[in-house]
């Protein structure tokens, strides 16, 4: 009798194991004992009578399900299995009940359908409800997936959706405001640094009138299906649906959830569009753009072999070229765009942008992608604005400066890769925190009286320690400071994701061990200039009706902010590029979501194109020149560029040509150079388009001619010798 039941226990019916669920297969790891919902969801009118839910007190034993079939009866007994904790999956093809309650004949499986769309907040706050919530920090509009909560838990922002401790059935519901094809859930746990929340198995219900509702079923019992679901608050797991289901609705009702926690979850839902021929629903907009672009996200192979197809149609306005290698060996590619690629003109600025610091953040490499192609195919069809853009600018895109760390994400998938995963390149270096810290050498110097007689503010050089060969340096660093240094970039953004939101130099507080801390840079009026030119003209961070993407709302300091009043970012590419280089650089978050899916991707185009290439224009603004020896007419090359009461200059290129960022109004600027006397000039910036034109003439000391005329070999004239002469004998 008791090998009849073994061998029945074998092909007992219970629910597949998700991608990344829960599993006890490693030994001596069990997983944390959980608690279950005190009550199991009643049947509705529409759904055959569930059975009773059982206690799992986290202990060895476990029930299994054994069916005996007797007269067409199905009996369900449970006997205590004296192994450790394990989860059965059945090998048979799944079939769902439909508001009927029939059994449903398995069809072909659905391919991939796209998120929803909680994380990205194309789903509204109020299309979210639940049974009950903790608090208003804790409700429903915060069970979407990835959602970051605040550093304070009680909040208004916290870090998911969590159900009342007396909720007996707990539920959370979507309201997708038409009928949809669900095909498959995805959940995490609760982000807290505070609290550990997870559910840890659920039951998904469905409805077209949010009264009358159906679930989702096993084939062979016939009883709803259980889905495992974390075992840890981060990583996103997923439960494909046995069969996909046409609904406007659907319900997420946890089963059990982490022993001395919470009922606490954060998802997104999977879900294709369906045709509606009646008309009843209102159509839901189209994620679409005017331009014929390759909207798709692209690994690194993918990536270069778009990259050679632009140089390849555009061949006398691109250029391709690598930058260095990543810690992996892949390389770090550069699209160059200008009427006279791989040269430098006179009066030309260069200006850049980086995309892909963080691996997972893929919003920004994509967009540098789509960037290409449209200056591009613009180009060729003659658009006027592009046209001057590339004649006058000279443009470098680095789609991945962490090429290693997008491979592993983008492995992962866009639904799947968690907050963090791909975040650090393949050494664990988080790449915006690895530049060299020239903040804490000009503060102190600034503090001892030393700037900027003694110590110039700028073109700090690298502390020591940073140029050691065992310095903890990411080889894509190197590879970028390299870059730096070797053109003379005027302008940059670097593009993040994640939040919606354009931050500024300084990133660093000047207070030691603050966490956040308002620390503007001299040229603050530049950059929030900068910033609020990016900001105006992106679509989604103008979006009247948008809501906060995690725990801050930007939209009420027009969605810019001072990045050390953020959050202090020591070793940051920005601050680097402005006290090494002559670069103003902002950092850009792009999207709440890092890793939109592909068919988000045409949206994201329209909502950061007018913004991309507006930021580009900005190289134009300030005053731009030649300095050259009033002698010979060469450009004198590192040059110094001063402003009166701006407590950071810049210096030329090698031509002698230099460019000064500066907002509307009157400057006084001072040109100086070794072995030259310096001239001060007044210099008027207006609104006008275009960079006012203010050079100089620099002539050369008599100190300095001497010594070119000894250089050179030739006799000192008589009368420069007698002066010399009376010189010394004043001296004496």
């Amino acid at each position: 009798m008791w090998g009849l039941l073994l061998a029945l226990a074998t092909f007992a019916p219970a629910v597949g194991q998700g991608l990344g669920a829960p599993s006890n297969s490693v030994p001596g790891l069990a997983p944390p004992a959980t608690t279950e919902a005190p009550n199991s969801t009643p049947a509705l009118p529409s759904s055959p009578a569930q059975p009773p839910a059982g206690r799992n007190n986290g202990t060895s034993q476990q029930h299994v399900r054994i069916r005996i079939i007797k007269k067409k009866r199905v009996i369900i007994k449970k006997r205590k299995k004296l192994t450790g904790p394990s989860l059965l999956v059945t090998a048979r093809p799944p079939v769902t009940t439909s508001s009927a309650g029939t059994l449903d004949l398995p069809q072909k499986q659905e391919p991939g359908c796209p998120p929803l769309g909680l994380e990205s907040l194309r789903v509204s706050d109020n299309q979210l409800e639940a049974s009950s919530s903790q608090s208003l920090g804790l409700g429903p509009h915060r069970g979407r997936l990835n959602i970051q909560s605040g550093l304070e838990d009680g909040d208004l922002y916290d870090g998911a959706w969590c159900a009342e401790e007396q909720d007996a059935e707990p539920w959370l519901q979507v309201d997708a405001r038409h009928p949809i094809r669900f095909s498959g859930i995805i959940t995490q746990g609760r982000n807290s640094i505070w609290r550990y929340d997870w559910v840890t198995s659920y039951k998904v219900q469905f409805s077209n009138d949010s009264r009358t509702w159906w679930g989702s079923r096993n084939r062979s019992s016939g009883m709803d299906a259980v889905f495992p679901a974390n075992s840890d608050p981060e990583t996103p797991v997923l439960n494909l649906l046995p069969e996909p289901q046409v609904a406007r609705f659907i319900r997420l009702l946890p089963q059990t959830w982490l022993q001395g926690g919470a009922s606490c979850l954060r998802a997104e839902i999977l879900a294709c569009p369906v045709s509606d021929p009646s008309g009843l629903f209102p159509e839901a907009p189209a994620l679409a753009s005017s331009n014929l672009l390759d909207f798709r996200h692209h690994n690194y192979k993918a990536m270069r072999k778009l990259m050679k197809e632009v140089n390849e149609q555009c061949p006398n306005i691109t250029r391709v070229y690598s930058i260095g290698k990543s810690y992996q060996g892949l390389k770090l590619y550069v699209m160059e765009m200008s009427d006279n690629p791989g040269e430098h003109e006179l009066g030309e600025p260069e200006v850049r942008y980086v995309a892909g610091m963080h691996g997972n953040e893929a919003l920004g490499r994509e967009l540098l992608l789509l960037l290409m192609q449209f200056l591009c195919h613009e180009f060729l069809r003659g658009d006027p604005r592009v046209t001057r853009l590339l004649t006058e600018t000279r443009i470098h895109l680095l789609p991945s400066m962490n090429p290693d760390g997008y491979e592993t994400a983008f492995r992962r998938g866009s639904e799947l890769v968690g907050w963090a995963e791909g975040r650090w390149n393949q050494q664990g270096i988080d790449l915006n925190h690895n530049f060299a810290d020239l903040n804490t050498p000009l503060w102190e110097a600034e503090d001892d009286g030393l700037i900027p007689n003694t110590v110039p503010n700028h073109h700090l050089p690298l502390p020591t320690y940073y140029t050691l060969p065992n310095a903890t340096v990411a080889p894509e660093t190197r590879a970028v400071i390299e870059w730096m240094e070797r053109i003379p970039f005027v302008l940059s953004a670097n593009l993040h994701g994640g939040e919606l939101v354009v931050s500024y130099p300084f990133d660093m507080t000047r207070t030691p061990w603050a966490a956040r801390e308002l620390t503007p840079t001299p040229d603050d009026a530049v950059f929030r200039w900068l910033s609020t030119v990016y900001a105006g003209t992106n679509w989604a961070m103008q979006d009247p009706d948008r809501r906060p993407c995690h725990n801050q709302d930007f939209s009420l300091y027009g969605n810019i902010i001072n990045g050390a009043d953020w959050h202090t970012v020591p070793g940051s590419m920005n601050d680097f590029s402005y006290l090494h280089t002559n670069c103003f650089e902002i950092t850009v978050e792009l999207s709440c979501d890092k890793f939109p899916h592909e068919t988000e991707l045409p949206q994201e185009w329209e909502n950061n194109k007018e913004a991309l290439l507006t930021y580009l224009e900005q190289v134009r603004m300030g005053i731009a020149g030649v300095v050259r020896d009033k002698d010979t007419e060469l450009g004198i090359a590192d040059a110094v560029i001063a402003v009166d009461g701006l407590n950071h200059d810049v210096t030329t290129a090698w031509g002698g040509d230099y460019w000064r960022l500066l907002t509307p109004g009157d400057y006084m600027v001072t040109a100086s150079a070794e072995g030259y006397h310096s001239v001060t000039r007044s210099c008027r910036v207006t609104f006008e388009e275009g960079p006012v034109p203010c050079h100089f003439r620099l002539t050369k000391t008599p100190k300095q001619r001497l010594r070119e005329l000894l250089a050179a070999g030739a006799k000192v004239p008589p009368d420069l010798r007698r002066r010399l002469e009376r010189l010394r004998g004043q001296k004496d």
